[in-house]
């Protein structure tokens, strides 16, 4: 990509003019609408899959003691997406938080989770 879309609070700044390249090396201009876009936060993601589809479930823990034998989870978002757009988040995320660990160091996860 030429330029990168930002988001800033709950105000999205997009890029109109973004390049990216077709397998066939053309250029497709992609213009990015957001007046429909919400933001929110989440702490919490679930994943689930069938084959036709990757379930990513959003939200956040209501439960910050860590003596907590239960958590509640509020969930506030599912986003369903096919598996070869699933990939493709991965592989932007895995580069994106591997930028960020370069950045401002490594990002280390529970005891037991890697």
């Amino acid at each position: 990509m030429d330029k990168k879309k930002s988001i800033v609070d709950t105000e999205a700044t997009v890029e109109t003019d973004v390049n990216v390249t077709a397998k066939d090396g053309t250029q497709v201009k992609v213009n990015w609408d957001a007046s429909k876009m919400r933001s929110s936060y989440a702490n919490v993601c679930n994943v689930s899959s069938t084959r036709e589809e990757v379930i990513l479930m959003f939200g956040t823990n209501q439960s910050w003691h860590a003596g907590n034998r239960e958590l509640t989870v509020e969930l506030t978002d599912r986003l369903v997406l096919n598996p070869f757009a699933a990939k493709r988040l991965s592989i932007v995320l895995t580069n994106v938080i591997q930028a960020y660990e370069d950045r401002f160091g490594h990002l280390p996860l529970e005891e037991g989770k890697k």
